[in-house]
């Protein structure tokens, strides 16, 4: 049997202790790999073209068509109020009465009075009758036959003026019935039922017709130019313009209005004057006075890029979307903005049709890094 050479005895110790160093240490657990994050998962839109009209926005306000305040005619006590506050009110509903005992006093009075008077006549007539007999038979002199006459035409004077003042005082009775003079909303009462009114005390309630309603908004001269030059270009009547609403919380109001109305004088201090537009109502959504956005649409529909509202984001340095790439990565691209349609939201420059902008999920990504994009539903 040979023995090793030294070269040999060299090779198996240097193997012996690297194979000892390589060994872990009593007690330790194997390390394993390291993991890999999968990439966060964002929602994406793709950029697509759709038409809208073209709008100029103004601020308006709601005008009711009718409104009127319901005042006492006749002094007194008020005597009953009959309705809610706030309530529906058609035509002819009795709303407040006033007392009426005090003018039902007053026509029979005057009834007795007329009876009077009426008796009265009868024996003028009568007297007038025989004084003409008797100065056609020559028995008395014409004077007694002329006092009778103007006796006559004194009573009967006085007829007219109590028959007169019968019908007025019958006026005063029926303005103790305060009733509505149109279909509408009243308001708060003013009084109360027992308190003392007359005309001279305001108004008792206001009644509000609710539908249709108007609109008015200013326009400056400038764009009652250019909608009538437009117009013009186009051969169409400038009067023929679309008017929608945008309500306070943001929302669209569903009804369409015309114009009617186009003030006749300008306004010095805006230079602009007071246009009208006439809308339905029949939900009682728009209520007087109220404050709206006004959108008149003045062409026709054109291609526009859209994007939802909710993918833009601004900085200092202006708006912006996330754009997922073709590689899966997110890159920032500024944009300019145009008018809002509903959810979505006009992008004149930075974008291209059919890319894809990130509408949920952006708060955990940042630029350049790759994620796990979905489309939304029904984009």
């Amino acid at each position: 049997m040979s023995r090793p050479t030294s070269a040999a005895i060299t090779r198996a110790a240097r193997f012996i202790v690297l194979a000892w160093f390589a060994m872990p240490p009593a007690g330790a657990q194997e390390v394993p790999a390291a993991q890999v994050e999968p990439p966060p998962a964002v929602t994406v839109v793709r950029v697509a073209r759709k038409p809208i009209t073209p709008t100029t926005t103004f601020t308006g306000r709601i005008e009711a068509i009718d409104e009127v305040a319901l005042r006492a005619r006749v002094p007194g006590y008020l005597e009953q109020r009959l309705f809610q506050e706030g309530a529906e009110v058609q035509v002819g509903d009795l709303l407040f009465t006033i007392e009426k005992a005090p003018y039902q006093t007053t026509i029979d009075e005057i009834s007795a009075t007329i009876e009077r008077i009426q008796a009265t006549l009868r024996l003028a007539e009568i007297d007038v009758e025989r004084q003409a007999a008797l100065v056609k038979r020559q028995a008395t002199a014409q004077t007694k036959l002329d006092e009778a006459e103007a006796r006559l035409g004194e009573t009967k004077g006085d007829l007219m003026r109590q028959n007169a003042a019968l019908a007025r005082a019958r006026l005063d009775l029926g303005y103790t019935d305060i009733k509505s003079p149109l279909t509408g909303r009243i308001g708060r009462a003013n009084f109360s039922v027992g308190d003392f009114v007359g005309p001279d005390s305001g108004p008792l309630a206001t009644v509000v017709a609710q539908d249709p309603v108007y609109v008015t908004f200013p326009v400056s001269q400038r764009q009652l130019l250019e909608l009538r030059n437009e117009a013009a270009r186009r051969g169409s009547d400038p009067r023929n313009v679309t008017i929608r609403l945008r309500l306070a919380d943001g929302s669209s109001y569903q009804e369409v209005g015309r114009l009617d109305f186009v003030d006749v004088q300008v306004d010095p201090g805006t230079d602009s004057v007071q246009v009208r537009a006439k809308l339905p109502n029949p939900d009682n959504l728009l209520i007087d006075r109220q404050l709206v956005t006004v959108l008149a649409e003045t062409a026709e529909p054109e291609l526009v890029l859209m994007v939802p509202q909710q993918s833009l984001q601004a900085d200092q340095g202006g708006t912006y979307v996330l754009v997922v790439d073709a590689e899966d990565k997110v890159q920032v691209r500024r944009v300019v903005t145009g008018e809002r349609q509903g959810a979505g939201v006009v992008v004149a420059e930075g974008l291209s049709e059919n890319e894809l902008v990130v509408t949920e999920g952006a708060q955990k990504v940042r630029p350049g890094q790759v994620v796990d994009a979905a489309e939304a539903a029904g984009s």
